[in-house]
């Protein structure tokens, strides 16, 4: 019988100081999400960092949280729950950083008799701190159990039909039937991992028009494939190109992909643009920085420039045509 992990990023377990330090150390100390010499990393991360930030990430959390936890995980739980009734197979959820771990989700699914895991990581869109760090935790989970599991872990699928078509109903059902933008807002990454998951070396961000040209690259190049589910998102909406943008959220100091989310916001007002709509396609499942960054931050950052209406579009989470296409997926 087959046993399906649906894998997010993370959440601290509760709102205890402790937990958000041990949630961001974890994550901070991957490799693959700040690659940098790990000396350097360590001092950053245990000295500086964690000690100076922890207490603004709990407030943060605090202004998100609900009764039954994390609403990453909830809204996780509730993707789970429903896909577990349209497939009739057990269905388990993972975090990346933090529990419920992946290790606990994979012996849930074995001690359930399942001979076969599908993991499925909830990224849309590849990159090296989300697709491929969790590709290779789950590898090495499955090799320290056991080398002879058969499990496979599918693929990103930002240009899927039925993603799509899933997110763009969902778009539709928060869009006001007056409004000047619709911005695509994505969880920003620096430039050099776009070029660090170039095969080719010679391709991404080598010249403006690279998101365009046909390569290879494409297939890991994160900018190229948010580009592509915008313009398909908005296809799908029949929206014109002045009707529409896409900008980056969530940078952390130089050299990340343009333009900055909160930047534009405070350009919109200026150029006539008051009556937006933000919605934020790199998650699957409301959290952190959709709800607190977006909603609530980057709300306020429009309105205090000028803007008169901001209308935030939440995640997909557990929207039916989603659950639909991600049944299906799973099943092809």
């Amino acid at each position: 019988m087959k046993g399906i992990v649906l894998i997010n990023l993370g959440s601290p377990k509760d709102l205890e100081l402790s937990s958000i330090k041990s949630y961001l150390k974890e994550f901070l100390s991957d490799d693959y999400v700040l690659d940098i010499p790990k000396l350097i990393q360590r001092v950053l991360v245990n000295f500086i960092i964690v000690p100076f930030r922890s207490s603004k990430t709990k407030k943060a959390y605090e202004s998100i949280w609900t009764l039954k936890g994390s609403p990453l995980i909830v809204n996780t739980n509730l993707i789970a729950k429903k896909l577990q009734k349209k497939m009739n197979l057990p269905v388990e959820v993972a975090m990346r950083y933090q529990e419920p771990s992946i290790r606990n989700a994979i012996l849930k699914l074995l001690k359930n008799d399942c001979d076969e895991i599908i993991a499925i990581p909830l990224y849309p869109h590849y990159a090296q701190a989300t697709s491929l760090t969790t590709h290779l935790e789950v590898e090495r989970v499955m090799k320290d159990i056991d080398p002879s599991i058969n499990f496979s872990i599918s693929s990103p699928f930002y240009a899927e039909d039925g993603y799509i078509k899933s997110l763009s109903e969902s778009i539709k059902n928060y869009l006001p039937s007056q409004f000047d933008y619709l911005l695509f807002s994505y969880h920003g990454i620096p430039e050099r991992h776009v070029k660090k998951m170039d095969p080719t070396l010679s391709h991404c961000l080598i010249n403006k028009n690279c998101c365009s040209l046909n390569s290879k690259a494409h297939k890991y190049c994160y900018k190229h494939q948010v580009l592509k589910t915008s313009n398909l998102c908005a296809e799908e909406l029949g929206l014109d190109k002045d009707q529409w943008g896409v900008s980056f959220q969530s940078r952390i100091g130089p050299g990340w992909l343009q333009p900055f989310t909160d930047k534009v916001l405070e350009e919109f007002p200026k150029n006539g643009i008051k009556k937006i709509a933000v919605v934020c396609p790199a998650f699957i499942a409301d959290n952190l920085e959709t709800l607190e960054e977006v909603d609530i931050r980057a709300r306020e950052t429009f309105l205090e420039s000028g803007g008169e209406e901001f209308t935030f579009i939440p995640c997909i989470n557990d929207n039916d045509i989603w659950i639909d296409f991600l049944a299906n997926f799973i099943a092809e």
